[in-house]
């Protein structure tokens, strides 16, 4: 990529690096191009203390040595992921061999337990189903939890199953005569029931696929549902927690840079399918991201960038873990990124591999990733609130954090490789000291993070493929606060109203005088309204539409507490109405689909020249084509017209094809000739 003249602001971060230096005086900053709003009201996940992972393989001959521990303990991982994504289907623990794949010598299960507890860290086991029992896994747990006293609370129950040629793929090894998702749902169960005989406080997690990501939708030959459909519906009651992968696609860095844009409306997608298909309960099912990576820049500012933008977008949607795909790789592909070397190793630690004559760095070398990490982790900690921020440039990405002691962390990322970007920095509900108490700075080829003190809070400029990490005090210290009301559950929710509900707020020094209920859009919250008691039941709301809530407690001092965890739902549509229409996805292939729209007259007048009318919920559905009756797409609004006449009690199934660039969701609200329909 070339890069692209310098503009104004280039000196100025020139000046800021410099101003860190002892002794050398910072040049005027520069005017800001770029607004970043932190919104403390909008409190989005608490950061858990397995966040930041990374996978551990068997093959990698420094697994579970004092060097990577250490390393990986000082970048913040707290979870590690064993034996090696699809080793997992084929590796056995007793005996430590993976029959058809290679295992490094010492890279056994108590190995990898100590390079784990060396790094302050917990594991994520993979129970290998393809070529395994569920007595094998059950074996592991007594051996893992009750012999040796690891206390190893997570398993997932294979690895990536839905490879193993069921869709037409086969990379991942799966013994069973049966390969659908029923026989996996209904293995997971078995693993379950068994692993939890051996110990009830294990997690166990089922293999979701991600949404827009093969083979999602997809209804595969003899199957009445896609993959996640019935795993869900029979596994679901079974487990605790699901698990993704996530590879976006990217012909270039910029355009992989820009795919986090994608995590809220896919985590928005897999509860919505939790919810609609794992029973009774399911709210207490979790999500695991258990492998990662970038498409582009593996090794250099790319992959730093892309790591902790994902880390943070996923973290801030509830997703318990992430974890990076992998320690070490080796080289697979070398070129020039922005100056720097990559070598296509998506390895967090240089193999010391050579390719074509071109060597990586000496053995256990961070890479770019390496560093992405270690700025999450110290920008957030386990037990801050991650809450919204937004900016009014793309290239610019921003995470934000409020911690125990009233301090907030700010995470800025300059995407743009050529330009440096000075933000004007605006917060609601948080006032900071005029300075930063810290700053952490990681530019394109450096070794390390750079720190220093000191700097506005409201203005930074960011040098160019840079991650910048501000952590500020506040104006005037806040003690005595109530706690953070509990989470918020919407019942009953209409087309036009939502009653929400939640648990009450501990008090802090004074009792509670109100709740405050605020609408969140963006980084922007509109307070709805307030009320004594725990209970708000909001109107005049658009149908179909999604809406995402937070709570605060004030007490009788005016005190304010941290925002309850953020609630998003859905409103329907009306009761009765004088047409019905409902959408299916007929045929999916991951990235468009076969649609059809049944509408039916249930009024007491026929509907001559009728005009249906709906909005894709995103931004990337593009209607294709059509098929009874003319379509047409205008943004995101989507029209079909027909001249013939639908009579009282009549229906008709007008029928499309679209594309998607990002997860599917199908749209709940139509108006036909003007009229909002209601759900047949």
């Amino acid at each position: 990529m070339t890069a692209r003249p310098l503009r104004r602001a280039t000196l100025a971060a020139v000046a800021v690096l410099l101003g860190a230096l002892p002794g050398v005086t910072p040049a005027a900053a520069a005017e800001p191009d770029v607004t970043v709003t932190v919104n403390a009201r909008a409190g989005l996940a608490t950061v858990p203390d397995t966040a930041l992972g990374a996978n551990h393989a068997v093959w990698d001959s420094q697994l579970g040595t004092d060097t990577v521990a250490d390393l990986l303990g000082g970048a913040g991982v707290r979870m590690l992921r064993y034996p090696g994504g699809s080793y997992g289907d084929i590796y056995h623990w007793k005996d430590n061999t993976a029959p058809g794949g290679y295992v490094a010598p010492g890279t056994d299960f108590d190995t990898f337990m100590g390079g784990v507890r060396r790094a302050g860290a917990q594991p994520i086991i993979i129970a290998n189903y393809g070529t395994g029992t569920p007595q094998e896994a059950a074996d592991w747990v007594r051996y893992a939890n009750v012999t040796q006293g690891y206390g190893a609370r997570y398993w997932e129950i294979g690895n990536e199953l839905y490879g193993n040629g069921h869709y037409g793929a086969n990379w991942e090894a799966d013994d069973h005569a049966d390969k659908s998702p029923t026989a996996y749902a209904n293995g997971v169960v078995a693993y379950a029931e068994a692993m939890k005989a051996v110990d009830p406080s294990v997690k166990i997690g089922a293999v979701l696929s991600t949404p827009a990501n093969w083979p999602d939708g997809i209804v595969g030959a003899g199957d009445a549902a896609s993959w996640n459909q019935t795993v869900l519906s029979i596994a679901g009651p079974h487990v605790d927690f699901v698990v993704l992968h996530w590879y976006p696609s990217g012909a270039t860095a910029a355009d992989a840079l820009t795919r986090t844009e994608q995590v809220g409306d896919m985590m928005y997608v897999v509860r919505r399918q939790i919810g609609q298909y794992a029973g009774a309960d399911s709210a207490r099912i979790g999500i695991a991201l258990t492998e990662t990576n970038t498409p582009v820049g593996m090794n250099t500012q790319p992959g730093a960038l892309f790591a902790a933008d994902t880390y943070g977008a996923m973290l801030e949607n509830g997703v318990f873990t992430v974890d990076w795909w992998d320690t070490h790789n080796g080289a697979t592909q070398v070129s020039t990124v922005e100056g720097q070397t990559d070598y296509g190793d998506m390895g967090l630690l240089s193999s010391a591999t050579c390719l074509g004559g071109v060597c990586e760095p000496a053995l256990n070398t961070p890479f770019a990733p390496y560093h992405g990490l270690a700025m999450f982790g110290r920008f957030a900690r386990p037990g801050d609130q991650l809450v919204r921020t937004g900016t009014s440039d793309p290239l610019v990405a921003a995470h934000a954090a409020r911690r125990p002691d009233g301090d907030l962390s700010v995470l800025l990322l300059n995407k743009d490789p050529g330009n440096a970007h000075t933000v004007a920095l605006d917060y609601a509900g948080y006032v900071p000291a005029a300075t930063a108490s810290q700053v952490l700075t990681f530019t394109n080829g450096a070794t390390s993070i750079a720190e220093s003190t000191g700097g506005s809070s409201a203005s930074r400029t960011l040098p160019p493929y840079s991650l910048t990490t501000l952590v500020l005090h506040p104006a005037t210290a806040v003690t005595g606060a109530p706690a953070a009301p509990g989470t918020v559950s919407a019942g009953p929710v209409t087309d036009r109203t939502a009653t929400l509900t939640w648990p009450a707020a501990t008090p802090g020094g004074r009792p509670v005088a109100k709740y405050e209920v605020y609408r969140t859009t963006g980084a922007t919250s509109e307070e709805w309204g307030e009320t004594p008691g725990t209970s708000f039941t909001v109107g005049n709301l658009v149908p179909g539409s999604r809406y995402t809530v937070n709570v605060l407690a004030r007490d009788t001092a005016g005190k304010v507490s941290w925002a309850s965890p953020p609630l998003t739902f859905t409103t329907g549509t009306p009761a009765r109405s004088d047409c019905a229409a409902r959408m299916s996805d007929v045929t999916d292939w991951s990235s468009g689909f076969v649609g059809g729209v049944h509408l039916t007259n249930t009024g007491p007048k026929p509907a001559p020249n009728w005009t249906l009318t709906f909005t894709w919920p995103t931004g990337r559905q593009h209607l294709t084509g059509g098929w009874n009756g003319t379509w047409t797409q205008t943004g995101t609004t989507v029209t079909v017209t027909s001249a013939t006449a639908l009579a009282p009690g009549e229906s008709a199934d007008p029928g499309f094809t679209a594309d998607y660039g990002g997860p599917n969701i199908l749209p709940t609200s139509f108006t036909l000739n003007g009229v909002l329909c209601s759900t047949s």
